[in-house]
């Protein structure tokens, strides 16, 4: 997917502006703005509690703003939309990837079910079809035959997370957004997804919402970072400026309970 949006137009990418959501009297989010260009990736770093997973349900649509406005490449998606078919074109616009896979898929259903019935409900391709489209999202995550006809419980933790994001490619996102992705995996296999995530976004050209806690991986995944506390942005900017001349408290705090830089595969 290239920048040029159809008809020739730049892409806007993703613009969020002024969001905000409450839940009673508590403000989860107030405020918030950035913009998310074609290709690009944005890392929104804070502490449990800080606003950072409730931006993102916002924008795929799993909560409704209070405010604001959330276009992508132009099109407004701040109100639901009504009609089934603009609910499923909306929903392969921005695709999640949570920290848990089993939040996205069904234990009694093998890796290729799994992709295929998403296939089945988003395109119109006849069954041989959708099996070539498969077998080529098994192998651009770096899965084979095996664990295409593996159950999720019969799979590894990373495993599990390469499917996940098989299911979230096989709709061909303009936007994937990575909910503390890599958080409950080792540091070697964090480094695998990483890395497979760095080629991803170089061959496809998705634009990425990495939301974490932890400044190690930010360095890793983002060009971008915007440092959320109690659900306003008090730090925002490139990658190596913020972390390595913060300018906020809180962003230095966040940084002070980094133990040590762990080194990946895919320093830069």
């Amino acid at each position: 997917m290239t920048a040029e949006a159809k008809g020739g137009r730049a892409a806007e990418g993703l613009v969020v502006e002024g969001l905000r959501k409450h839940y009673g009297d508590h403000t989860a989010v107030d405020g918030v703005s950035f913009r998310l260009a074609p290709g690009a990736s944005l890392a929104i770093v804070g502490e449990s509690g800080s606003g950072k997973t409730t931006t993102v349900r916002m924008l795929v649509g799993l909560e409704r703003p209070d405010g604001g406005t959330v276009r992508l490449d132009g099109r407004d998606r701040s109100a639901p939309p009504r009609r089934r078919a603009r609910r499923l074109a909306r929903a392969r616009e921005i695709q999640m990837v949570f920290q848990d896979p089993y939040l996205s898929l069904d234990p009694r259903v093998t890796v290729t079910g799994c992709l295929d019935e998403v296939l089945r409900l988003h395109t119109d391709l006849d069954r041989a079809a959708r099996g070539t489209r498969v077998t080529r999202l098994l192998d651009q995550v770096g899965l084979g035959t095996r664990e295409a006809a593996a159950l999720p419980r019969d799979l590894s933790g990373g495993q599990r997370q390469r499917v996940a994001i098989a299911r979230a490619l096989a709709v061909e996102p303009r936007v994937l957004v990575l909910d503390e992705a890599v958080a409950a995996l080792d540091v070697s296999i964090q480094a695998q997804i990483l890395e497979l995530l760095a080629r991803i976004r170089t061959a496809s050209g998705i634009g990425y919402l990495f939301v974490t806690h932890d400044l190690a991986v930010v360095r890793h995944i983002a060009d971008e970072v915007l440092v959320l506390k109690s659900g306003r942005i008090v730090e925002s900017g490139p990658v190596p400026q913020v972390l390595e001349t913060p300018e906020h408290p809180y962003t230095r705090t966040l940084l002070a309970s980094v133990p040590r830089r762990r080194h990946f595969p895919t320093d830069r």
